[in-house]
């Protein structure tokens, strides 16, 4: 007899997506190669690469009727929050706390909505990673021997990652670490924007007030370190290429071209 391996763990994925964007206004819906930003990371999130234990709930949540109509357009799933918040992970908070608290979700995963070439795949490694680990949140980094322009490039982010442990111990837009040495096994680490919380610990994250540092880098991440929340991240080898202004548009489709050949 066969015994099917049956879905267990309930996963909810959010995709903050607002329109307004002090570096790139309206970005969810600019197109990459005859999709939109939104719609590649939505469909990224929805398709059914994922561990078969998983069971994947992926919505898009956005303030915007533009955004709203974009997605159920594609046959997208959607939710609004329409209040001023500081955060994407905010916004994902009240969208959980308004719509889904009594579905008995695992995990609480912000795949930020300008990152088209995160893939399913990506955020299985990531969920299997965090439903294992003792961590908090969970997130991802790459390792790189970067060039200076993205270490001095404020939209690229930095992350103190210690890779015995999994553990970030602090994020930031300047190049961090610093080596005292020049040495070619110096390796920085870019933080991916895509968190997974554990649902009591996205409510702890948004009940606390901003932070010090996280006021002063404009990083929401540092908030949950300053209240002693502990961060993992699982690396990664991929080209993952944030959509922060409009230049990285040709980025994007350039390693989508890349990809494809």
């Amino acid at each position: 007899m066969i015994i099917m391996n049956t879905k267990s763990n309930k996963i909810l994925i959010l995709i903050p997506a607002r329109y307004q964007s002090s570096r790139f206004p309206g970005k969810p819906l600019k197109t990459i190669l005859g999709k939109t930003v939104i719609q590649r990371v939505y469909e990224n999130c929805s398709d059914q690469l994922y561990d078969n234990s998983l069971d994947i709930t992926a919505v898009v949540v956005t303030d915007s009727d533009e955004i709203e109509n974009h997605v159920k357009s594609f046959g997208g799933d959607v939710c609004r929050v329409d209040d001023l918040l500081e955060s994407g992970s905010e916004r994902i908070y009240l969208a959980y706390k308004r719509n889904f608290t009594l579905k008995n979700f695992e995990l609480i995963v912000n795949v930020q909505g300008d990152e088209p070439l995160i893939t399913s795949s990506d955020i299985s490694q990531l969920i299997c990673f965090h439903l294992k680990s003792s961590f908090d949140i969970a997130t991802m980094v790459k390792g790189s021997k970067t060039s200076n322009l993205e270490l001095n490039n404020p939209n690229k982010v930095k992350v103190i990652y210690s890779p015995k442990t999994s553990r970030c111990l602090y994020f930031s837009r300047q190049a961090i670490p610093h080596f005292a040495k020049s040495d070619s096994k110096n390796i920085w680490y870019h933080h991916i924007g895509v968190y997974s919380y554990r649902p009591n610990k996205l409510e702890e994250f948004f009940n606390a007030e901003r932070s010090y540092y996280e006021t002063h880098e404009r990083l929401e991440q540092l908030r949950a370190l300053e209240i002693g929340m502990t961060i993992g991240a699982v690396e990664t080898e991929k080209t993952l290429i944030g959509v922060d202004t409009p230049e990285d548009i040709k980025k994007v489709e350039g390693a989508i071209c890349d990809k494809t050949n």
